[in-house]
């Protein structure tokens, strides 16, 4: 199926969280209530009112005394998405792709309060969350709005280094490819795009998965 796709490449990811400010800004998004737990990741995870989250996840380095890791995280728009078929099982309809793959959770999802926790459980990154304004699941929605006018996501837009793309699906892998090689002549042969026949989101890592984000969360 043709449609549009993100491309991350975290080796250009900065963490300047120009994508999450400007996913929350399009979306009308209040602040989360944080406390301070140690890390400069804020807020700690996905919520009703974040649904771009920019993860740091820190590790002890050879050369120096740590390294982060940098790590957009939103949902990936499934080519089949497990939480459309679990919504199904209860209320069909209320979870939906559109003519360009965006995995979109409808006002239906208000229907949905007590399957949130076994949709979430569907989804292999545990990415929708329950908003409680709203009463409804939500998460990231491509954009879809902008995109139907013809302009880019919101986040992509707002990237400054090249790090998160969207686009048409030929130019996007061919982009994820050529960054792929590139990455490989410089980190010695390391890199590897994730998910590549799965998702709508494809990413360029260097390293382990796990050491992008919790293996569990």
């Amino acid at each position: 199926m043709a449609g549009k796709y993100f491309f991350v490449d975290t080796t250009r990811c900065t963490a300047c969280r120009g994508c999450q400010i400007a996913c929350k800004n399009w979306n009308k998004q209040r602040a989360s209530k944080t406390t301070q737990y140690g890390s400069y990741q804020n807020p700690s995870d996905l919520d009703g009112n974040t649904f771009r989250l920019v993860r740091f996840m820190e590790h002890p380095s050879k050369q120096n005394s740590m390294v982060w890791y940098f790590f957009t995280e939103a949902c990936r728009h499934c080519l089949k998405p497990a939480c459309q078929k679990k919504a199904d099982q209860i209320k069909k309809g209320a979870i939906v792709v559109n003519d360009f793959g965006a995995v979109l959770f409808t006002k239906e999802t208000k229907e949905l309060e007590k399957a949130f926790k076994a949709i979430k459980q569907a989804c292999p990154w545990s990415i929708p969350t329950w908003n409680k304004k709203d009463r409804q699941i939500v998460k990231c929605h491509m954009c879809h709005d902008r995109v139907a006018a013809g302009l880019p996501t919101s986040c992509s837009k707002a990237c400054p280094t090249g790090a998160l793309n969207f686009g048409e699906e030929a130019a996007i892998k061919k982009l994820a490819n050529e960054r792929l090689a590139a990455a490989k002549k410089k980190f010695g042969g390391k890199g590897e795009i994730l998910d590549l026949d799965d998702v709508r989101v494809l990413y360029l890592i260097i390293d382990e998965q796990s050491k992008y984000r919790p293996v569990a969360i």
